[in-house]
């Protein structure tokens, strides 16, 4: 049996044998694309060494024998089985003979995870890569150790989830000559800004190509026309350092650049054109726009990498509106629509609204949302894109503009208006606009490791929301089924009819849980502000009038104090599971362990417990449950979910609902940043899944790419921003896990 075969000996044919980057580096190879020499340890030789090492029988009974949820103790327990034993000498000798061949030096040791029966598995970014390895037995010893990293906790995690038995995926390693590169970066075969197939874009630095994936430095960018070949821009940017290869080949060294090229154009024109049209080769010979690495080295440049884009998106270009404005605010919920304006005061005035009317208000809160499901579109005066009416108006699809500071003084009843969501105008009377269309880019369905959920409230959309591809409900709002009852819970049971909630709950949370089957639906238990529920019918008798309800008497210390009425909700969620064990629940603002122990309690006192098939969250969003995380998760919970939004407020203490403060509401703040990094670490030492279902991974790629790198394990997005969110995702995981 052969075990070592080199990059001229494979193409796409030979994924099931060395993994889809081995494949690739021997398709880029036979188009005639310059690619660093190189072979390939295929995954024959895996199962060989496990084979003869006699583990293959070990590391099935610790699979058999481990909990699903304990993939930390079993990638330890599995990784140190394959390190403490040797490669067999007939693979041994192999490695090191075509080591030699490629006059030995430096080379890069990658993982390439494949298996022989899903050929379309993607294990991309799970397992190891050793780049700057010197000498055949460190070449073999990093061989060893990219056999172990199939057995990293996340790669476990992973075929876990997806259902892929553990002994059936093999690992194929490529061996290949390091660049000593002048000059590196990454080239795009279109513009991933907005997916123009007309452009090539190429980032490039001095150095090892690494801190331009890193985000270190500020890369030159070039855009190149990719018919004509000509060059469409160029932006250069000043770089004072650079990565250099050591020179005992023990990493990586930094190293100051001379003032007089820092300055300097990166690569010359006759070296971007030349790119460009390796770039443009490349995705001739894959019929799809590439993500490529390269490298230059003295005159030759270099292809270290090339996978498809798996971000492409339609691209879309705005509408061209001629008509007078009369108020700005902030886009909110995209989309255009006209109708007449309904001046809704107080949530007393929502009957005023009639289907096909545009609802203005000074701001909304969960009772207005019967009224806004008539509605064709909204307008407020305060608020931001995190407010009640933007979240609401994007999951019913309905165009919305927040923040205008007086829409409730300059509109009038009945006017006719037109309300542009996506722009944040409000033009009088009704506006036509003149579409300019782009042409519809082909794209395939996205995969990410990390899981996509989605955050919903309106069970009128499950089914519709459920058929899209969304791994779950992240966070589901009771807001929507507590105002369709609208009654205050304690109400109800003051006239014996406690049981109109639980029906309305139990039959609101199982049409959730029946369209989302068998995927999770994670259920935030109600937490109303006191403003909010004095608002229901007989509200006005239970609830104190608050001077600020953010802070007040709500989330988890509602529970505790009013027992009676968070029963009807456990009640309602036992009924629940009996039908659908998809049904998990989360805690909301909870301020201290003892609150969350206290709810813990009585939790299970109802016979709600943690269990293989039942996760208990809790969210994070009070700057207390990042101080002390550890006592939190010492409560008995296994999940956390950053809400990124109320975070965010709190840490910096701002209202998120004032217009004039909405610039400075930024979840990428230094402050919210080392919170949410402080969470996802935490989250992952303890062994805990970690969320996010704030807007903040919707709306900035940067806060992603951190949180990815990080280690957060699934987001939720609203439903008009799961296949952007997925987007994201995917493009920050390339990134991440880009060697």
């Amino acid at each position: 049996m052969k075990f070592v075969v080199w990059f001229d000996e494979v193409d796409k044919n030979s994924i099931s044998r060395v993994g889809g980057k081995g494949a690739n580096l021997g398709e880029l190879l036979k188009a005639g694309i310059p690619v660093p020499p190189g072979f390939i340890v295929t995954a024959e030789a895996y199962f060989q060494f496990l084979q003869i090492s006699g583990i293959r029988e070990k590391i099935s009974s610790l699979v058999d024998k481990t909990h699903p949820d304990d993939s930390l103790q079993l990638s330890s327990e599995i990784k140190a089985l394959i390190l403490g034993s040797h490669v067999p000498q007939e693979i041994a000798s192999e490695i090191m003979e075509a080591y030699e061949k490629i006059q030995e030096g430096l080379v890069a040791v990658r993982s390439s995870a494949t298996a022989e029966d899903l050929p379309k598995a993607s294990f991309a970014g799970q397992q190891s890569t050793f780049l700057n390895v010197r000498g055949k037995e460190d070449v073999v010893s990093n061989v060893l150790a990219c056999w172990a990293s199939l057995f990293e906790e996340r790669a476990i995690f992973y075929r876990t989830q997806h259902g892929f038995d553990h002994l059936k995926v093999g690992i194929a390693v490529p061996i290949q000559r390091m660049v000593q590169s002048e000059s590196s970066g990454v080239m795009f075969t279109l513009d991933p800004l907005n997916s123009d197939q007309r452009k090539i874009v190429i980032e490039a630095a001095y150095g090892l190509g690494e801190v331009v994936v890193s985000g270190a430095v500020s890369p030159d960018l070039y855009v190149v026309d990719k018919e004509r070949l000509t060059i469409l821009e160029r932006k250069v940017f000043s770089q004072d350092w650079k990565l250099v290869l050591s020179s005992s080949g023990k990493g990586s060294l930094r190293e100051d650049i001379p003032p007089e090229v820092q300055k300097a154009q990166k690569l010359s024109d006759r070296d971007i054109l030349s790119l460009a049209d390796l770039g443009k080769k490349i995705e001739e010979h894959y019929h799809f726009p590439q993500d490529i690495e390269w490298a230059k080295e003295g005159k030759n440049l270099y292809i270290v990498q090339s996978r498809p884009v798996t971000t492409i998106r339609k691209e879309e270009k705005e509408e061209q509106i001629q008509g007078k404005v009369i108020l700005k605010g902030m886009g909110a919920g995209p989309g255009r629509a006209w109708g007449k304006v309904c001046l809704v005061p107080t949530s007393q005035d929502i009957h005023k609204v009639k289907k096909g009317d545009i609802l203005v208000a000074e701001m909304t809160t969960p009772d207005f949302v019967t009224a806004m499901k008539r509605a064709v579109a909204i307008v407020t005066d305060r608020g931001g894109r995190t407010c009640h009416a933007a979240i609401v108006s994007r999951e019913l699809g309905v165009p919305c503009v927040v923040g205008t500071e007086k829409a409730t003084q300059v509109l009038k009843p009945g006017d006719v208006i037109t309300v542009d969501g996506t722009s944040g105008k409000v033009y009088e009377g009704k506006v036509e606009g003149k579409k300019v269309e782009a042409p519809a880019i082909s794209t395939q369905r996205i995969e990410t490791r990390i899981k996509v959920y989605v955050n919903l409230a309106d069970p009128d959309y499950a089914k519709e929301i459920a058929a899209r591809h969304v791994d779950g409900v992240g966070l589901l709002r009771a807001e929507f089924i507590i105002a369709h009852l609208g009654y205050h819970p304690n109400f109800l049971l003051a006239q014996g009819r406690g049981e109109e909630f639980i029906h309305e709950l139990s039959q609101g949370l199982s049409t959730f849980c029946h369209a989302f089957h068998p995927r999770p639906v994670v259920y935030r238990t109600t937490d109303f502000k006191t403003n909010e529920y004095r608002n229901l019918k007989g509200g006005e008798d239970y609830e104190d009038i608050e001077e600020n309800p953010m802070l007040g008497y709500r989330g988890c210390s509602r529970y505790m104090r009013d027992v009676d009425a968070f029963r009807l909700e456990t009640e309602a969620i036992k009924r629940v599971r009996k039908k659908f064990i998809n049904l998990w629940v989360m805690i909301p603002f909870v301020r201290t362990p003892k609150e969350l122990r206290g709810v813990v309690q009585l939790l299970e006192s109802e016979g709600i417990r943690r269990a293989d098939d039942f996760k208990l969250w809790m969210m994070v969003e009070v700057p207390s449950n990042v101080i002390l995380l550890d006592e939190f998760i010492d409560c008995g919970i296994d999940g956390l979910s950053i809400g990124s939004n109320d975070l965010t407020q709190l840490t910096l203490g701002i209202d998120r609902d004032n217009p004039r403060l909405a610039e400075e509401f930024d979840e990428r703040n230094e402050a919210v940043m080392w919170a949410v990094e402080r969470t996802i670490t935490t989250a992952r030492r303890r062994n805990v899944t970690c969320s996010v279902c704030g807007q903040a991974p919707s709306f900035y790629p940067e806060f992603t790419q951190k949180i990815v790198e990080w280690g957060i394990t699934s987001v939720s997005a609203n439903p008009d921003m799961i296949e952007k969110t997925r987007e994201i995702v995917a493009s920050a995981e390339a990134k991440a896990f880009r060697a």
